[in-house]
């Protein structure tokens, strides 16, 4: 399906929108105040997946000259995926799901939990000395930080066991940049919205920084700290998932993966398009340039995808991240059941009690009806459903 103008009364800018639903007034206003911003280069990119964000919604890409819109990018900086393919069919995991889910739960700390102490290659991280460096209102999180290396955080995060149409075993996980990255965008956010008088702004969350000023190179430097921060932070989960895959089905051997993923989906980069050097924020949705692997997943209980990129220019070579959601947390909880839960994640060994009905697949929407969105975006690599998944 090729993307559809979306006609918005008062916006200054295209949106090009690759949704197959009807925008709420809601959501159209936020786009309308996006697209209202004199730093935006050609349009605005909406995915399929897209839905409420702050200060923009998420499933946006917003490309920019000469500026960064911290709000835009978000607190969890660099937040994304993670994915290996191993050579192993599903019974390998025959009897053992609900004893490898939890010595996944012991390996990898959830919620709010970390490490006792740093964990792995932690302590040797090449970036720990770009610290001091960062906001001085995180120089008191640093031993946090250390710990949370390695760990998933809570709402949407997981950790899962898929398999694919040919029975391969996949390992998958989703996090970010855990509470630093929170800490270093929260203060950045208020810095930039400090540099405006806000009523000139279409929103307050949509302050920014401008190239060239002390404020934006700040920004710049924790911004790009923090996505190397979760993207370590994914491989050393993985690295540990690994390894305790080896240990239970493996006997202690190692296993070449035939592909490897790991790729943001909250993050910025600096990209060339329509000639130009810009800011290309991904708020909810990822690099597909031509022939790069990404994943987009469903919700617990429904499919996720390995995809290649098409390199679709007027998306800014981008794709969703995600189903997506279509209800809040509250109002899911609102809807929903333990039942409801237990019936929408039969199949699958995960939690089934109140904390994550949040997350009932019937919150989300429909993966499949996002995938046939963006056929013009990405090519399908392998379609996997999940078989045991530990959430945040």
């Amino acid at each position: 399906m090729p993307h559809n103008k979306v006609n918005i009364s008062g916006a200054q800018t295209d949106v090009l929108s690759w949704v197959t639903h009807k925008l709420a007034p809601d959501e159209m206003d936020m786009l309308r105040n996006v697209s209202r911003l004199p730093c935006l280069y050609k349009h605005v990119a909406l995915m399929p997946d897209a839905h409420l964000g702050k200060g923009s919604m998420v499933g946006s890409v917003i490309a920019t000259k000469d500026a960064v819109i911290p709000a835009t990018v978000g607190v969890d900086i660099g937040c994304g995926m993670m994915a290996v393919k191993t050579p192993f069919k599903s019974g390998i995991l025959d009897r053992k799901m609900a004893e490898f889910r939890h010595e996944i739960e012991r390996t990898i700390p959830v919620g709010f939990n970390d490490h006792r102490d740093p964990v792995d290659e932690s302590l040797s991280w090449t970036h720990w000395a770009e610290f001091d460096e960062l906001d001085k209102g995180v120089q008191d999180r640093k031993k946090k930080a250390m710990k949370q290396l390695g760990t998933l955080g809570g709402g949407n995060h997981f950790v899962e066991v898929c398999l694919d149409t040919e029975d391969y075993v996949w390992l998958m996980l989703h996090s970010g940049s855990r509470n630093i990255g929170n800490e270093v965008a929260t203060r950045h956010i208020a810095t930039a919205k400090s540099l405006h008088d806000l009523n000139t702004l279409p929103a307050a969350d949509l302050a920014y920084f401008v190239k060239g000023t002390p404020e934006f190179k700040a920004y710049w430097h924790d911004l790009a700290w923090a996505q190397e921060y979760a993207m370590k932070n994914r491989e050393i989960m993985m690295s540990r998932l690994v390894r305790s895959f080896n240990r239970m089905f493996n006997d202690q051997n190692d296993f070449d993966p035939e592909i490897t993923v790991n790729c943001h989906h909250n993050y910025v980069a600096i990209e060339e398009h329509f000639g130009d050097e810009v800011f290309v924020t991904r708020k909810g949705a990822i690099n597909a340039e031509s022939g790069r692997y990404g994943i987009i997943p469903g919700s617990m209980g429904a499919k996720s995808f390995i995809i290649k990129g098409r390199g679709n220019a007027e998306s800014f070579n981008s794709c969703s991240h995600g189903a997506g959601r279509k209800m809040s947390r509250t109002k899911a909880k609102a809807r929903f059941t333990r039942e409801d839960l237990e019936a929408q994640t039969r199949g699958v060994e995960c939690r089934k009690d109140k904390g994550v009905i949040d997350e009932i697949p019937g919150a989300y929407k429909d993966i499949e009806e996002v995938m046939r969105a963006q056929t013009d975006l990405v090519e399908v690599v392998a379609e996997i459903k999940q078989v045991i998944c530990v959430k945040g």
